[in-house]
This record gives structure tokens, sequence and C-alpha cells, in this order.
């Protein structure tokens, strides 16, 4: 017999004799579920161990949850490296796949402390209550494992029975004290890269502390804290291109980090967007070249050597929250004496104007730049409050637009390029006009600083409100010139990001019980402001006689920069008369003037 046949001879002589003990043992029941619960723990531990090590298998498997191929990737190598980095188009659902992978990670290591980050407390609490609650909840596995979901807005938790946590915090010092094991920084070029120091990145000093880890034998699997950062792209002056090198090379050098990169490309391949979509936002008048680079080619950008604005002189101005909306016409007649609020003592109001007659892609826009003066000391400080794009229409209704704003704005002048394409608007607002979508009758304008445009109004006392811009060669060089200053100065306010503006219109009743239509409205002069900065930063110039000459690139604008830099030098020809004499009074022969 071979020593095969008498091992087996011999282990059912054993499996019998075991069988005969158990049989006859009055103990048998205990015995026979001591030895099945041990079984179950066996195959516990193993499944546990090769689901940790196979996150996005546990995500199908146990979830439910159908992955794509790029999703189960990036899920699997989250949770091998303490510290990954990911940067994706937009329509890539980073979101979904953060929530997914903190839930999958609190199922499977008890009393697992995450803490979600983000530039807006409620940008962060959205996973937890549009994510989790209201997606992933619908899972049946997914709500077996959570005990409650917190959802207030000083109180965004995920508790899981398991002692497990997910919350939601601010990026700001009033974080301080938080304690985790996986950071999550949602949108982390949002974040202040000071209290990523010293605010957010300290939860990590605490490690999860299983019970085998106080066995000495197992000393040595002491698990190390994650960090996950999430964005899309963004300007590479941004600190995030520093943090995204380092990673990339701690990866080459096959330390413990990821760096992934994920274009529009992606999206287009697993349906999630469709070619049809992705080819309307290029052709969107709320993208410009820069902006669909970084949103969807996922490309970071950097600023044009020979590029006039620097743009941390030009994102530090971008602060303002509260911006001015102008009437809708079908509601003018309800609320035309409604929305007049009360200026501030001395403030003044004007409209930079650069015109443009033929829209479309590869032609400039007319652009309409609100701006309100606040004196500060010797100064006004700039508060751009809105801006908006007129493309391809009359000169005649163009007009009429631009006197239905003066009007909603309650501004006292506009800035207006009188040069090609401007004079024949002038001619129209040095007109009475009547518009027929509000029903009024609007006086008729005139230069107050030109005495040639001035009397091409033919109409008696017409209000002497434009400020009529013929710019030379030192003229452009003093626009160009001040414009730099102002913003090197941050005596510039300019609306803030379109992202942080979300966060805070989400938590306006206006805005939430608004139509999507209604919505865009809302955000588009966040976004008329991201393709102002991306205009700035791409103009070239160069010095011609001693003056700057500011040119825009093949195929790119400077329509934006225009309409700003005409309403911020009327504002410094305000600050220098100080509003003490008749602005009507200016001579042929003022500096200002040039023909």
């Amino acid at each position: 017999m071979s020593s095969h046949q008498n091992f087996q001879v011999n282990r059912n002589k054993h499996s019998k004799g075991q069988n005969q003990l158990i049989k006859n043992n009055p103990n048998k029941k205990r015995i026979e579920n001591t030895s099945k619960n041990d079984r179950m723990r066996t195959q516990m531990r193993k499944w546990t161990s090769f689901y940790r090590l196979n996150v996005h298998r546990f995500v199908e498997h146990y979830l439910g949850i159908e992955l794509f191929l790029f999703q189960k990737i990036l899920i699997f190598f989250m949770n091998l490296n303490s510290y990954v980095m990911i940067i994706a188009a937009r329509g890539l659902s980073k979101s979904f796949i953060i929530s997914i992978y903190a839930v999958s990670r609190c199922i499977l290591y008890p009393n697992t402390k995450v803490i979600i980050a983000s530039g807006q407390k409620s940008q962060s609490r959205l996973i937890i209550t549009e994510k989790i609650e209201k997606e992933l909840m619908q899972y049946p596995n997914v709500a077996r494992e959570i005990k409650q979901i917190k959802t207030s807005a000083n109180d965004a938790k995920v508790i899981f029975h398991n002692g497990s946590s997910i919350e939601a915090v601010t990026s700001s010092d009033g974080s301080r004290g938080y304690r985790g094991n996986i950071l999550i920084c949602e949108e982390f070029r949002m974040i202040d890269f000071g209290i990523l120091n010293t605010v957010l990145k300290p939860f990590l000093n605490v490690y999860r502390q299983p019970p085998y880890l106080k066995k000495p034998e197992y000393a040595h699997l002491t698990e190390e804290n994650i960090e996950l950062y999430i964005s899309s792209a963004w300007y590479t002056s941004h600190w995030m291109w520093k943090a995204m090198q380092s990673s990339r090379d701690l990866m080459l050098q096959g330390k413990d980090s990821m760096l992934f990169s994920l274009d529009y490309l992606t999206s287009l391949h697993h349906g999630l967007l469709s070619k049809k979509r992705i080819e309307k936002d290029k052709e969107s008048s709320n993208f410009d070249s820069v902006g669909f680079m970084m949103e969807y080619e996922n490309l970071m950008y950097g600023q044009n050597e020979n590029a006039l604005f620097a743009l941390e002189d030009v994102n530090k101005n971008r602060k303002l929250k509260n911006i001015f909306y102008p009437i809708d016409n079908v509601d003018y007649s309800e609320l035309k004496n409604k929305r007049k609020e009360k200026l501030k003592d001395g403030e003044v109001r004007i409209i930079g104007i650069d015109i443009a007659l033929m829209g479309g892609k590869a032609n400039d826009n007319t652009v309409l730049t609100c701006t309100r003066l606040i004196p500060n000391g010797g100064t006004y400080l700039r508060k751009v409050s809105y801006i908006e794009t007129i493309e391809g229409k009359h000169s005649e209704d163009q007009a009429i637009r631009i006197k239905q704003l003066f009007e909603d704005f309650q501004a006292s002048y506009i800035a207006l390029d009188c040069h090609g394409n401007g004079m024949s608007v002038y001619d129209e607002l040095v007109k009475v006009q009547y518009d027929e979508q509000r029903d009024v009758e609007y006086e008729a304008w005139c230069s107050f600083n030109d005495d040639e445009m001035r009397s091409r109004a033919k109409s008696q006392n017409p209000l002497p409100v434009i400020f009529s811009i013929k710019a030379g060669v030192r003229l452009n060089h003093e626009i160009a010139s001040s414009l730099r200053v102002n913003l090197q100065n941050s005596n510039i306010e300019l609306p803030i990001n379109d992202l942080e503006a979300r966060e805070i219109l989400a938590e306006r009743k206006y805005y939430l019980n608004a139509s999507e239509e209604k919505k865009a409205e809302y955000i588009k002069p966040y976004l008329q402001t991201t393709i102002l900065v991306n205009e700035l930063v791409n103009l070239d110039h160069e010095i011609v006689g001693g003056f700057i000459k500011v040119k825009e690139k093949s195929g790119k604008r400077k329509d934006r920069y225009s309409s700003l830099a005409f309403s911020n030098y009327l504002a410094k020809i305000l600050e220098t008369e100080k509003l003490s004499s008749d602005l009507s009074t200016y001579e042929e022969d003022d500096s200002i003037v040039y023909f």
C-alpha cells in the first residue's frame, strides 16, 4: 500500500473515531456548533482578507453595485496606498466614487473614521446627503450596515453599526480637533494650503487600533492612515501642481503613492457623457478654450510667460460673494419699484462696455461689466458685480439692453468704446428709444467728455452719462497699466469661483426653488468671471515706443478684458475728480481724450 493510501485510511479512521466521540458525547450539540462557528470564523477571515485586498470586488459582490473598469482600478488602488491623488475631468462621477470607497472602507475596517473635507462644508455634506443617503442607501446591504445618518447643516455624519463613521467638515480653523483614519479632500484645489497643513492633515494623528494589533506577533501590521485628494484640473500656479508632481515622483520611485489623471474620453467611452453634450459645452459661451481644457481635457494650465496679468494677481481678487442680478423683462412691471436698493454713501455705479456686432465662436462679443465704486480713503474700491455678454444683436437692440441694465443697476455712467462698431451703438444711445419688452421709453444720452461726440446727439437735453473712449497708443497703455496696478493692489473685487458660488447658492431658497434654466442664470456671472480670468492671463503684450501694446493670441478673445479695463479706467478718472466738479466741463484737449 502506498503512503498516500495509508494516509487516506488513517484519515478515514480518525474521522470515524472523532464522529463516534461526538455522537456518544452528551455535549454533542455544543461541540457541533463550536466546530461550525470555527469554520465560519475561518471563512469570514479569509473573505475579509480577500475583500480588503480587492475592495472593488467587495463593492460588486456584497454591496451589489456594478462598476466600470476605471472605477474598479481607482477603488483598488485607493485602498493599497496611503497617498492617492486623482485629477479627473467633468462627468466622471468623482463624488460617487468617493462615497463608494468611504462606505466600503468603513464596513471592511470596523471603527474606521473617515473625514471628508472641502472648501465649503456644504460641498462635502453633499456626498453624505446626495450620494450616500439618496443613492447608496438604495442597496440593501449598504442600508443594513448603516445605523444612522445625520444631515443637518452643522452635523453631517454617517454612523455604522460596527463603530465606523463618515463625517463632513469644512476647511477652516473652526474644524480643529477632528480625528480620523482617512482624510478625503474633495475638490482640493479649493482648499487653502495653510489650512490643509495646519488643520486637516493633523486629523490623521490617531491610528485605527483593532484588537489583534495588541498581540506582539502582529505589531508589524499597523495600518497606515490614508490621504485621498480628488479634483478637476486647475492652474499650474496653484499649490496642487507641485503636489501632483510630488505624488508622481513618489509613485515612480515605488513609494506608497499613486497619481491618476482621467480626461473626458473616459466618460465618453463608458457612456457617462455623450459626444453631443461635450461638443455643446465646447461651443457654449460658458466655456472658453482654457476652461474646456481644464474641465474636460483635464490639463493643467500654465500662464503665458509674456502675460501682462499674473494669475496670482487676478485670482486673489476673486472674493465677491454677493453679486447683482438684473430684472427679467417678464418680471419688470412687478419688480421695477421693489428692487431699488439704497446705495452706500458716496457710492457710484458704472458700466464698462466693449462693443461687437457679430457674434459667434470666431468673433468678439459685446461685453457689459457692472462695477460698484465704493469710497475707500482716497480711492474707490471696485466691486465687479455683474458681467453679461451679447452675441450678434443689432446695434439698436444692444443700445436698448444697455439702457435696461443701466436702469436696473442704478448706474451713473458708462464707459463706451466709440471706435468702429461702438460708434453705431453710440448713435442709437443718443436717441430717445422705446423698449417694447418693458413698455418703457428711455431718454437720449450723450458723451460728457467729448464735444464732437456730444454733438452727434440730436435730441434736446440728452443725459451726459457716456464716457467716450477712442483709445490711441498712449491711452491703451494707461488703461492696461491702470488695470494691472489695481489688480496687484487688490483694489478690484471679482466674483468668486463658480464652484464656491454653487455651494453658497445651494443654501438659499430662491435658488433651490428655481428651475434648472434659472439656476444656470444665477451661476452665469461667476462663469463669466472665470472666462475673464482666462482671457487676462492669455493676453500677450509688447512695449512699443515706451507704451504697452496688449495683444490676444490667435483664436483668443480680449473683449471681457476691454470691458473691465474701460470700467476701471473711468473709476480712475472719477477718483481724480472726486465728483467735486461737473463732469460735463471736460475740455476737448483734456489728457483723457484721444482721437
